[in-house]
Protein backbone atom coordinates (compact mmCIF):
# COMPACT_ATOMS: atom_id res chain seq x y z
CA UNK A 1 0.00 0.00 0.00
CA UNK A 2 1.29 3.69 -0.85
CA UNK A 3 0.39 6.64 0.77
CA UNK A 4 -1.88 8.05 -2.11
CA UNK A 5 -3.73 4.66 -1.08
CA UNK A 6 -4.31 5.91 2.56
CA UNK A 7 -7.47 7.12 4.01
CA UNK A 8 -7.03 10.42 5.13
CA UNK A 9 -8.62 10.03 8.58
CA UNK A 10 -8.33 7.49 11.22
CA UNK A 11 -10.16 6.91 13.98
CA UNK A 12 -9.20 6.75 17.89
CA UNK A 13 -10.56 6.86 21.52
CA UNK A 14 -9.97 9.26 23.80
CA UNK A 15 -9.94 9.55 27.27
CA UNK A 16 -12.74 12.46 28.01
CA UNK A 17 -13.30 12.65 31.96
CA UNK A 18 -11.72 10.59 34.71
CA UNK A 19 -14.05 7.88 35.40
CA UNK A 20 -15.12 7.23 39.20
CA UNK A 21 -16.07 3.81 40.21
CA UNK A 22 -17.04 1.85 37.00
CA UNK A 23 -16.29 3.35 33.60
CA UNK A 24 -19.36 5.03 31.70
CA UNK A 25 -19.44 5.48 28.28
CA UNK A 26 -19.58 9.29 28.35
CA UNK A 27 -15.60 8.99 30.02
CA UNK A 28 -14.58 8.46 26.53
CA UNK A 29 -15.13 9.64 23.16
CA UNK A 30 -14.29 8.27 19.34
CA UNK A 31 -13.23 10.89 17.00
CA UNK A 32 -11.76 11.06 14.06
CA UNK A 33 -8.22 12.20 13.31
CA UNK A 34 -5.59 13.35 10.12
CA UNK A 35 -3.77 10.06 8.99
CA UNK A 36 -0.35 11.27 10.84
CA UNK A 37 3.05 10.89 8.65
CA UNK A 38 5.78 9.17 9.36
CA UNK A 39 9.18 11.30 10.33
CA UNK A 40 12.89 10.39 10.51
CA UNK A 41 12.98 6.80 11.99
CA UNK A 42 9.75 6.43 12.15
CA UNK A 43 6.56 4.43 10.72
CA UNK A 44 3.05 4.08 10.50
CA UNK A 45 1.43 1.06 10.70
CA UNK A 46 -2.04 0.44 10.26
CA UNK A 47 -3.44 -1.28 13.59
CA UNK A 48 -4.91 -4.96 12.85
CA UNK A 49 -5.30 -6.21 16.14
CA UNK A 50 -5.62 -3.88 19.54
CA UNK A 51 -5.59 -5.28 23.03
CA UNK A 52 -7.74 -3.98 25.79
CA UNK A 53 -6.49 -5.19 29.23
CA UNK A 54 -7.91 -4.47 32.87
CA UNK A 55 -4.56 -2.43 33.61
CA UNK A 56 -6.08 0.09 31.52
CA UNK A 57 -8.84 1.07 34.40
CA UNK A 58 -5.61 2.21 36.37
CA UNK A 59 -4.33 4.41 33.17
CA UNK A 60 -7.79 6.16 33.52
CA UNK A 61 -7.02 7.58 37.32
CA UNK A 62 -4.95 10.51 37.87
CA UNK A 63 -3.41 8.83 40.92
CA UNK A 64 0.08 8.05 40.42
CA UNK A 65 0.75 4.37 39.36
CA UNK A 66 3.63 2.33 37.83
CA UNK A 67 2.47 4.28 34.54
CA UNK A 68 1.37 7.48 33.44
CA UNK A 69 -2.40 8.10 33.51
CA UNK A 70 -4.45 8.84 29.96
CA UNK A 71 -4.21 12.15 29.36
CA UNK A 72 -7.54 13.67 29.09
CA UNK A 73 -8.44 14.50 25.45
CA UNK A 74 -5.99 12.22 24.03
CA UNK A 75 -5.43 8.78 22.58
CA UNK A 76 -5.03 6.26 25.25
CA UNK A 77 -2.57 3.42 24.60
CA UNK A 78 -2.26 -0.49 25.04
CA UNK A 79 -0.67 -3.17 22.94
CA UNK A 80 -1.27 -3.66 19.24
CA UNK A 81 -0.24 -5.50 15.72
CA UNK A 82 -0.17 -4.42 12.72
CA UNK A 83 1.15 -3.87 9.38
CA UNK A 84 3.39 -1.17 8.05
CA UNK A 85 2.04 0.71 5.71
CA UNK A 86 5.16 3.69 5.40
CA UNK A 87 8.61 3.46 6.30
CA UNK A 88 11.20 6.19 6.80
CA UNK A 89 13.44 3.88 9.34
CA UNK A 90 15.67 1.39 8.35
CA UNK A 91 15.41 -2.40 9.10
CA UNK A 92 11.31 -1.90 9.08
CA UNK A 93 9.49 -2.01 5.79
CA UNK A 94 6.45 -1.38 4.03
CA UNK A 95 4.37 -4.86 4.51
CA UNK A 96 6.23 -5.62 7.70
CA UNK A 97 4.21 -6.50 10.70
CA UNK A 98 5.15 -5.14 13.88
CA UNK A 99 3.81 -5.31 18.04
CA UNK A 100 3.79 -1.58 19.65
CA UNK A 101 2.05 0.10 22.40
CA UNK A 102 0.11 2.78 20.27
CA UNK A 103 -3.71 0.99 20.32
CA UNK A 104 -7.00 2.03 20.53
CA UNK A 105 -6.74 3.68 17.13
CA UNK A 106 -6.64 2.49 13.58
CA UNK A 107 -3.74 4.45 12.22
CA UNK A 108 -0.24 4.64 14.57
CA UNK A 109 3.42 6.80 13.69
CA UNK A 110 4.97 4.56 15.96
CA UNK A 111 9.13 5.30 16.41
CA UNK A 112 11.05 2.13 15.21
CA UNK A 113 12.67 1.05 18.35
CA UNK A 114 9.97 0.98 20.18
CA UNK A 115 8.37 -1.86 17.54
CA UNK A 116 9.09 -4.98 16.98
CA UNK A 117 9.10 -7.35 13.80
CA UNK A 118 6.59 -10.15 14.26
CA UNK A 119 6.01 -13.18 12.08
CA UNK A 120 2.40 -14.02 11.03
CA UNK A 121 3.62 -17.56 9.26
CA UNK A 122 5.12 -18.37 12.89
CA UNK A 123 1.39 -17.63 14.54
CA UNK A 124 -1.48 -15.49 13.96
CA UNK A 125 -0.84 -12.16 14.39
CA UNK A 126 -3.17 -11.96 17.28
CA UNK A 127 -1.05 -14.48 19.31
CA UNK A 128 1.11 -11.95 19.50
CA UNK A 129 -0.79 -9.96 21.92
CA UNK A 130 -2.09 -12.66 24.23
CA UNK A 131 0.04 -16.55 24.27
CA UNK A 132 2.86 -14.84 22.44
CA UNK A 133 2.85 -11.50 24.07
CA UNK A 134 2.98 -9.64 26.99
CA UNK A 135 0.10 -11.32 28.98
CA UNK A 136 2.04 -14.56 27.87
CA UNK A 137 5.57 -13.40 29.55
CA UNK A 138 3.35 -12.16 32.19
CA UNK A 139 2.29 -15.82 32.80
CA UNK A 140 5.50 -17.31 32.82
CA UNK A 141 7.66 -14.80 34.43
CA UNK A 142 5.29 -14.51 37.62
CA UNK A 143 4.92 -18.09 37.81
CA UNK A 144 8.55 -19.67 37.34
CA UNK A 145 10.45 -16.56 38.54
CA UNK A 146 8.44 -14.90 41.39
CA UNK A 147 6.79 -17.09 42.58
CA UNK A 148 9.66 -19.88 42.52
CA UNK A 149 7.56 -22.44 40.91
CA UNK A 150 9.13 -26.08 41.39
CA UNK A 151 8.14 -29.50 40.22
CA UNK A 152 5.63 -30.85 42.71
CA UNK A 153 4.20 -27.96 43.59
CA UNK A 154 0.42 -27.43 44.25
CA UNK A 155 -1.02 -24.49 42.28
CA UNK A 156 -3.90 -22.02 42.48
CA UNK A 157 -4.51 -19.10 39.83
CA UNK A 158 -7.49 -16.61 40.24
CA UNK A 159 -9.04 -15.14 37.12
CA UNK A 160 -8.32 -18.48 35.57
CA UNK A 161 -9.76 -18.44 32.29
CA UNK A 162 -8.54 -15.28 31.46
CA UNK A 163 -5.53 -14.75 29.23
CA UNK A 164 -3.10 -14.72 32.14
CA UNK A 165 -4.20 -17.69 34.43
CA UNK A 166 -5.30 -20.05 31.93
CA UNK A 167 -1.65 -19.84 30.18
CA UNK A 168 -0.24 -19.94 34.43
CA UNK A 169 -1.83 -23.19 34.77
CA UNK A 170 -1.29 -24.75 31.45
CA UNK A 171 2.78 -23.64 32.57
CA UNK A 172 2.56 -25.26 35.69
CA UNK A 173 1.13 -28.45 34.66
CA UNK A 174 3.86 -28.56 31.90
CA UNK A 175 6.52 -28.21 34.51
CA UNK A 176 5.28 -30.52 36.79
CA UNK A 177 3.18 -29.42 39.62
CA UNK A 178 1.40 -32.05 41.45
CA UNK A 179 -2.06 -29.85 41.75
CA UNK A 180 -3.39 -27.26 39.53
CA UNK A 181 -6.68 -25.57 40.79
CA UNK A 182 -8.81 -23.09 39.40
CA UNK A 183 -11.34 -19.94 40.01
CA UNK A 184 -13.47 -18.69 37.65
CA UNK A 185 -16.86 -16.66 37.36
CA UNK A 186 -18.95 -18.79 35.14
CA UNK A 187 -19.94 -22.59 35.45
CA UNK A 188 -18.82 -22.66 31.64
CA UNK A 189 -15.60 -21.35 32.61
CA UNK A 190 -14.85 -23.85 35.18
CA UNK A 191 -15.56 -26.97 32.28
CA UNK A 192 -13.32 -25.09 29.97
CA UNK A 193 -10.42 -25.13 32.76
CA UNK A 194 -11.05 -28.59 33.46
CA UNK A 195 -11.50 -30.31 30.03
CA UNK A 196 -9.61 -28.09 27.55
CA UNK A 197 -6.78 -26.63 29.66
CA UNK A 198 -6.09 -29.51 31.62
CA UNK A 199 -6.37 -28.72 35.44
CA UNK A 200 -7.12 -30.88 38.28
CA UNK A 201 -9.84 -29.11 39.95
CA UNK A 202 -11.89 -25.94 39.21
CA UNK A 203 -14.80 -23.75 41.19
CA UNK A 204 -17.13 -20.89 40.16
CA UNK A 205 -16.33 -18.65 42.63
CA UNK A 206 -20.08 -17.34 42.20
CA UNK A 207 -21.42 -20.25 43.65
CA UNK A 208 -20.16 -19.96 47.20
CA UNK A 209 -17.46 -18.41 49.37
CA UNK A 210 -14.17 -18.51 48.02
CA UNK A 211 -12.50 -20.26 51.13
CA UNK A 212 -14.85 -22.96 51.15
CA UNK A 213 -14.37 -24.10 48.16
CA UNK A 214 -10.66 -23.79 48.01
CA UNK A 215 -10.85 -26.16 50.89
CA UNK A 216 -12.36 -28.37 48.89
CA UNK A 217 -10.68 -28.52 45.89
CA UNK A 218 -7.12 -28.15 47.58
CA UNK A 219 -7.40 -30.51 50.22
CA UNK A 220 -3.55 -31.07 51.22
CA UNK A 221 -3.03 -27.08 51.00
CA UNK A 222 -1.03 -24.75 48.40
CA UNK A 223 2.58 -23.92 47.38
CA UNK A 224 1.63 -21.12 44.65
CA UNK A 225 -0.46 -19.13 44.29
CA UNK A 226 -0.99 -16.94 41.50
CA UNK A 227 -3.36 -13.97 42.23
CA UNK A 228 -5.39 -11.98 39.38
CA UNK A 229 -8.44 -10.80 41.48
CA UNK A 230 -7.12 -10.12 45.33
CA UNK A 231 -9.93 -9.69 48.02
CA UNK A 232 -11.49 -12.91 49.31
CA UNK A 233 -9.13 -15.14 46.81
CA UNK A 234 -6.35 -13.76 48.60
CA UNK A 235 -7.51 -14.22 51.86
CA UNK A 236 -8.86 -17.85 50.86
CA UNK A 237 -4.79 -18.54 49.42
CA UNK A 238 -3.27 -17.59 52.66
CA UNK A 239 -5.35 -19.95 54.76
CA UNK A 240 -4.48 -22.95 52.45
CA UNK A 241 -0.95 -22.28 51.70
CA UNK A 242 1.80 -24.46 52.74
CA UNK A 243 4.88 -24.10 54.58
CA UNK A 244 7.05 -22.04 52.20
CA UNK A 245 4.12 -20.75 50.24
CA UNK A 246 4.78 -18.26 47.84
CA UNK A 247 1.70 -15.80 46.38
CA UNK A 248 2.48 -13.60 43.21
CA UNK A 249 0.45 -10.68 42.98
CA UNK A 250 -0.27 -9.75 39.43
CA UNK A 251 -3.75 -8.29 39.25
CA UNK A 252 -6.72 -7.42 41.74
CA UNK A 253 -9.56 -7.04 39.05
CA UNK A 254 -11.97 -7.23 41.88
CA UNK A 255 -11.18 -4.18 43.85
CA UNK A 256 -10.11 -1.94 40.59
CA UNK A 257 -13.52 0.41 40.24
CA UNK A 258 -14.08 0.48 44.19
CA UNK A 259 -14.35 4.53 44.92
CA UNK A 260 -13.40 3.16 48.72
CA UNK A 261 -10.27 1.25 49.90
CA UNK A 262 -11.10 -2.76 49.78
CA UNK A 263 -10.53 -4.39 52.91
CA UNK A 264 -7.63 -6.01 53.38
CA UNK A 265 -7.02 -9.78 53.72
CA UNK A 266 -7.53 -11.03 57.52
CA UNK A 267 -5.16 -13.70 58.05
CA UNK A 268 -2.04 -12.26 57.17
CA UNK A 269 -0.53 -13.23 60.17
CA UNK A 270 -0.85 -17.10 59.54
CA UNK A 271 2.39 -15.74 57.41
CA UNK A 272 4.37 -16.32 60.18
CA UNK A 273 3.39 -19.86 60.54
CA UNK A 274 3.53 -20.85 57.27
CA UNK A 275 7.06 -18.40 56.22
CA UNK A 276 4.52 -17.50 53.72
CA UNK A 277 6.23 -15.06 50.79
CA UNK A 278 3.60 -12.35 49.01
CA UNK A 279 4.88 -10.65 46.01
CA UNK A 280 4.15 -8.16 43.77
CA UNK A 281 5.32 -7.66 40.22
CA UNK A 282 5.12 -5.88 36.74
CA UNK A 283 6.10 -7.75 33.94
CA UNK A 284 8.19 -4.94 32.68
CA UNK A 285 10.62 -5.99 35.51
CA UNK A 286 11.45 -9.56 33.32
CA UNK A 287 11.68 -8.63 29.81
CA UNK A 288 15.04 -10.42 30.18
CA UNK A 289 13.47 -13.75 29.76
CA UNK A 290 11.67 -12.76 26.93
CA UNK A 291 13.49 -14.75 24.55
CA UNK A 292 13.70 -17.90 26.75
CA UNK A 293 9.70 -17.76 26.62
CA UNK A 294 9.41 -16.98 23.21
CA UNK A 295 11.27 -20.49 22.30
CA UNK A 296 9.59 -22.58 25.12
CA UNK A 297 6.19 -21.12 24.89
CA UNK A 298 6.40 -20.91 21.68
CA UNK A 299 7.16 -24.86 21.09
CA UNK A 300 4.39 -25.88 23.24
CA UNK A 301 1.73 -23.72 21.26
CA UNK A 302 2.96 -25.44 17.45
CA UNK A 303 3.06 -28.66 19.66
CA UNK A 304 -1.04 -27.96 21.14
CA UNK A 305 0.57 -28.96 24.40
CA UNK A 306 -0.49 -25.46 25.73
CA UNK A 307 -3.89 -24.36 24.33
CA UNK A 308 -5.48 -20.61 23.94
CA UNK A 309 -8.53 -19.03 23.63
CA UNK A 310 -9.60 -15.44 22.45
CA UNK A 311 -12.42 -13.16 22.53
CA UNK A 312 -12.51 -11.41 19.45
CA UNK A 313 -14.83 -8.31 19.03
CA UNK A 314 -14.67 -7.06 15.52
CA UNK A 315 -14.65 -2.63 15.11
CA UNK A 316 -12.83 0.35 16.52
CA UNK A 317 -16.12 1.35 17.28
CA UNK A 318 -16.38 -1.26 19.65
CA UNK A 319 -13.15 -1.19 21.48
CA UNK A 320 -14.97 0.21 25.12
CA UNK A 321 -17.38 -2.35 24.77
CA UNK A 322 -14.62 -4.84 24.93
CA UNK A 323 -12.72 -2.89 27.62
CA UNK A 324 -15.75 -2.89 30.02
CA UNK A 325 -16.34 -6.91 29.15
CA UNK A 326 -13.29 -7.39 30.41
CA UNK A 327 -13.37 -5.54 33.67
CA UNK A 328 -17.10 -7.95 33.67
CA UNK A 329 -15.29 -10.99 32.89
CA UNK A 330 -16.91 -11.95 29.96
CA UNK A 331 -13.97 -12.65 27.95
CA UNK A 332 -12.74 -16.20 27.90
CA UNK A 333 -8.83 -15.83 27.25
CA UNK A 334 -6.95 -12.93 25.85
CA UNK A 335 -9.72 -9.82 24.81
CA UNK A 336 -8.73 -8.80 21.71
CA UNK A 337 -10.21 -5.96 19.10
CA UNK A 338 -9.94 -6.55 15.14
CA UNK A 339 -9.95 -3.73 13.22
Amino acid sequence: MTDTQLPSVSREWHLAARPVGWPKPEDFALVEAEVPQPGEGQILVRNKYVSVDPYMRGRMSAAKSYAAPYELGRTMQGGAVGEVVASRAEGIGAGDHVLHFLGWREYAVVDAKQAVKVDPEAAPLSAYLGVLGMTGLTAYAGLLRVASFKEGDSVFVSGAAGAVGSQVGQIARLKGASRVIGSAGSDEKVKLLVEEYGFDAAFNYKNGPVGEQLREAAPDGVDVYFDNVGGDHLEAAIGRLNRDGRVAVCGMISVYNNTEAAPGPRNLARLIQTRGRIQGFLVGDHYDLQQQFVQEVGAWVRSGELKYNETVVEGIENNLEAFFGVLRGDNTGKMIVKL
